[in-house]
């Protein structure tokens, strides 16, 4: 993607950090997510609204690295998306992808509202939308939840109108998860998809022993078995739980279009998770997109359903959209107004009608 031509330069730049409280804390370490919200000014009066985001941990440093090396290297330069990989370039000493990329997403999520602002559209209609509307898929982070907890959260979802659910196991006994999953189940029938997500707690061989037991609840994937950047550890899986038909999801700690690569050169997801935020911003979602789409492997971002979804409005597939229990920004009353992103019935709809909607109070 080239810049327009047209394209007035970029004259300031300003961040701000907030902590969000979390309604249902996801563990005793996660009782927050941090927004580093961030306003890109160009030279002609315009204003474009982006965010880096992290949960609990890393957000004075995020915020640290786009004042003091991103910002700078961006004032002068065309206010629009395309400066994406020149920047990336220069913070690359610091890291190919992690905070990098987390503080690359703020600049470049406003260049890309303040580019549909100067259109005079949405984000999603400047890209070119292909869906009004897309499945949604409850999610929670209930390992530490109760058993009658978690069951009273399937119920939730089940009310909700959820064709798909998300779980967490992990725990350091399987008969634990076992148990839980079987809760599950029964409350979903076995109509509706069940997902479940180890969140990086097993070694290879742990994986292997509590994956071919939970095969038999019929799950949809298997999301973060092994630790993230184990790329031989997930290959080899992969490769034994393909007489199973399991799965294996992953990528929302992967963070570069280079990373999902190589986990998809070696056969070892199925399903790619990009988080918006993680790779750098809307510019690397999209080319990670047309990566999955190229190797006929299935699409899920990761969280923040009022930016994602409005990303997967323009893509050829049905990518389903994750929806975490009363951790929407809106919901937490995070926005200075809604996006008009809504989930009912289990399908997410709507959105902005300028830029990405999305200003942190």
């Amino acid at each position: 993607m080239t810049a327009p031509l047209d394209a007035p330069a970029i004259e300031s730049v300003a961040t701000r950090l907030i902590r969000i409280p979390l309604t249902r804390p996801w563990g005793p370490d996660v009782t927050d997510i941090r927004v580093v919200a961030v306003t890109v000014r160009d030279a002609e009066g315009g204003e474009g609204h982006g965010f880096s985001w992290t949960p609990s941990i890393g957000g004075a440093a995020v915020k640290a690295l786009l004042d003091e090396d991103v910002i700078p290297a961006a004032i002068g330069r065309p206010a629009d998306p395309s400066i994406w990989i020149d920047l990336w370039r220069h913070v690359h000493e610091a890291g190919g992808g992690g905070i990098t990329t987390i503080a690359l997403a703020g600049l470049d999520l406003a260049l890309w509202d303040l580019r549909a602002r100067r259109s005079g559209c949405s984000v999603t209609d400047l890209i070119g939308r292909r869906h009004t509307r897309l499945p949604a898929y409850g999610s929670g982070v209930n390992l530490h939840y109760t058993l009658d907890e978690l069951v009273a959260q399937a119920e939730r979802w089940v009310a909700a109108g959820f064709g798909a659910i998300k779980m967490k196991v992990g725990s350091a006994d399987l008969a634990r998860d076992l148990e839980r999953v079987a809760a599950v189940r029964a409350v979903l029938g076995p109509e509706r998809r069940l997902l479940v997500d180890a969140n990086q707690r097993w070694d290879l061989a742990t994986a292997t022993t509590a994956i071919e037991a939970l095969a038999a609840y019929d799950i949809g994937w298997i999301e973060e078995p092994l630790r993230a950047d184990d790329l031989a550890g997930y290959r080899e899986l992969a490769s034994r739980l393909e007489p199973l038909g399991v799965p294996i999801a992953a990528g929302e700690n992967l963070h570069t279009v280079h990373r999902f690569r190589d986990f998809l050169d070696a056969g070892a997801l199925q399903v790619v998770q990009p988080n918006i935020v993680r790779v750098g911003g809307i510019t690397p979602f999209r080319e990670i997109a047309d990566l999955a789409r190229e190797r006929g492997v299935e699409l899920a971002p990761h969280l923040l359903p009022e930016l994602s979804a409005q990303l997967a409005y323009t893509l050829p597939e049905t990518v389903w959209i994750e929806d975490v229990e009363d951790a929407g920004f809106g919901a937490l009353g995070a926005l200075v107004a809604a996006t008009g992103v809504s989930v009912a019935d289990g399908v997410v709809s709507g959105g902005p009608s300028l830029g990405l909607g999305m200003q942190f109070a």
